[in-house]
């Protein structure tokens, strides 16, 4: 990583980070950055890394829990809303 130390001095430090990734990845990237009005790729990076980071989709218990749910219907383990108002005597 390399840094560079902004103009104020009160300012927060610009760390420059770099990661490897495929060239069909980094093409969805840009056709991604430019479709929805990004100035650049790494605005659009760093855009989608803070969202990431401020708003998780999902935490690991999450995930198993919608992967077992998933498994559930794949094995039929599931129930219509009919069946489980009639199983559990809901009337909603």
């Amino acid at each position: 990583m390399s840094e560079a130390t902004t103009n104020g001095g009160d300012e927060e430090e610009v760390v420059t980070v770099n990661f490897k990734a495929t060239r069909s990845f980094v093409d969805k990237i840009d056709e991604t950055w430019q479709g929805r009005g990004f100035n650049s790729r790494s605005e659009f990076i760093r855009y989608t890394l803070r969202d990431a980071v401020e708003f998780p989709s999902f935490d690991r218990d999450e995930l198993v829990a919608l992967l077992a749910a998933e498994e559930d219907i794949r094995e039929g383990r599931t129930m219509s809303a009919d069946e489980a108002r009639e199983r559990f005597r809901s009337d909603e």
